[in-house]
């Protein structure tokens, strides 16, 4: 896989080539195909198998479909977009693993709206098998040598990571690892609801995390958390940030709105040339209905967010005086000079939000949490790495400024040599750090 294309320096688009083994030039075997993220050879070696997809936009990353590539030949689809096969995230996640089997099953890990599931689907083309899944967030593969087991690493709203044995004929799976055992049972995870809300035209998927001693007859602060991307999702998973807030005593609202993927194509492309949209529109009818349970203390809501979810916190204190503490991570506040300071800002932000800095300038200052600013009443903390390339710090810089100078309650912590990735992958010492500045501003302002 590459991106040779002469317009590299503009669009995050790959190909997939092939070399011969005496030398040579690449061959491309993905024409057709704007972007490639995974590949694996038939038992043959006279075809691939790849997960790529044909938006010029370059969403492979968020939803893809498996091809079948053959040297002059157009790419064959074998799936739908019901399905998101699994790319993973560079550099936080595994690569994703593909399996072209001596029966000619294709299996692979693949995810719907918020779960993830061990499919098989025949080369040849045909329908499209669960194998195995639900409940859960898998992140690895592998099988053995006849594709008779496999062995899966999962998440769970209940635990961080575990490894399942599935036995590839009658579906049945056997949990490997516990490590994580002794710890959850002196400290429970979160309970867990999954709700629709019915939005014009569509359904918005929901997760409610209780704390592990809720009683429905007291009251609790909310916390809506929102995920980045846009296109990323919340999914049936351990995500360290709810669990420390619901084992607090927060009730933690994580909604998938329009632009969220596993929810198919259209759905996640809905939220091109529309953040703070429709997206914001779906945030806050979660909100609405959520509020309306006895249990929820309406006058302590708080919100928190990271990148993409960081600009929507911004957008949403911008826009509303309901919530009563931000959490404002890594965020895009100014579109318009992020569009000139981040590593993605015209290969990711021409297609995101309408068009580069000389023909949409006047719409990315319109869409820029900064230009409403004035109107923020709620108390903002911002945590930010200061190596972060994908969402400058300047970002956080320009917002804290204009906060403070508009003498509005608002601090930032500065994270010394991280990147854009530092709460999952970065050192434990920040990343904890993170955590408990989170839960002490909400504490401060909504305990």
């Amino acid at each position: 896989m590459s991106g040779r294309r002469d317009d590299r320096d503009f669009m995050a688009l790959s190909e997939a080539y092939t070399v011969s083994a005496s030398g040579g030039e690449p061959l491309l075997v993905s024409k057709g195909l704007y972007s490639v993220g995974a590949l694996v050879w038939s038992p043959d070696g006279q075809q691939l198998a790849a997960v790529g997809s044909d938006a010029p936009e370059g969403m492979v990353l968020w939803q893809g479909w498996l091809y079948v590539l053959e040297n002059g030949e157009m790419p064959r689809r074998l799936t739908s977009d019901a399905v998101k096969p699994y790319l993973g995230f560079p550099s936080v996640m595994r690569p994703a693993s593909i399996y072209w089997t001596a029966k000619d099953q294709i299996i692979f890990l693949g995810e719907a709206s918020g779960e993830s599931y061990l499919y098989q689907v025949p080369a040849q083309g045909g329908d499209m098998e669960v194998l195995w899944g639900g409940d859960c967030l898998a992140t690895g593969l592998a099988l053995d040598q006849r594709a008779d087991q496999a062995v899966v690493a999962v998440s769970t709203s209940g635990s961080p990571s575990d490894l399942i044995q599935i036995d590839m004929f009658i579906g049945g799976s056997a949990q490997l690892s516990n490590h994580n055992q002794e710890y959850m049972e002196e400290h429970p995870a979160a309970g867990i609801e999954k709700f629709l809300i019915i939005r014009p035209g569509l359904e918005v998927e929901c997760r409610l995390y209780f704390p592990p001693d809720f009683d429905e007859e007291s009251t609790y602060p909310l916390v809506l958390d929102i995920h980045g991307g846009p296109n990323g999702a919340f999914y049936d998973s351990f995500v360290p940030a709810q669990q420390v807030l619901a084992s607090a005593g927060y009730l933690v609202l994580a909604v998938n709105p329009r632009g969220s993927s596993t929810y198919g194509n259209e759905f996640m492309m809905a939220v091109l040339e529309d953040w703070g949209g429709e997206d914001y529109n779906d945030l806050m009818a979660a909100v609405d209905q959520l509020i309306k349970r006895p249990y929820v203390d309406a006058s302590r809501l708080g919100v928190h967010g990271y990148s993409y979810g960081g600009y929507m916190t911004s957008w949403v204190v911008g826009h509303t005086n309901r919530f009563k503490a931000a959490v404002v991570g890594a965020p895009c506040i100014n579109l318009h000079s992020m569009y000139g300071t981040s590593d993605i800002g015209i290969s990711f932000g021409e297609a995101q939000w309408g068009g580069s800095i000389m023909d949409a300038a006047d719409k990315m200052l319109e869409r820029s949490p900064i230009s409403y600013v004035a109107s923020v009443e709620t108390p903002v903390l911002l945590l930010h790495g200061d190596a972060d390339a994908r969402c400058p710090i300047s970002q956080s810089e320009e917002y804290f400024t204009a906060l403070k100078r508009l003498e509005k309650e608002v601090e930032f912590v500065r994270f010394p040599g991280c990147s854009h990735l530092f709460p999952r992958m970065g050192h434990p010492k920040l990343r904890e750090e993170y955590l408990a500045r989170t839960l002490g501003w909400f504490n401060r302002f909504l305990g």
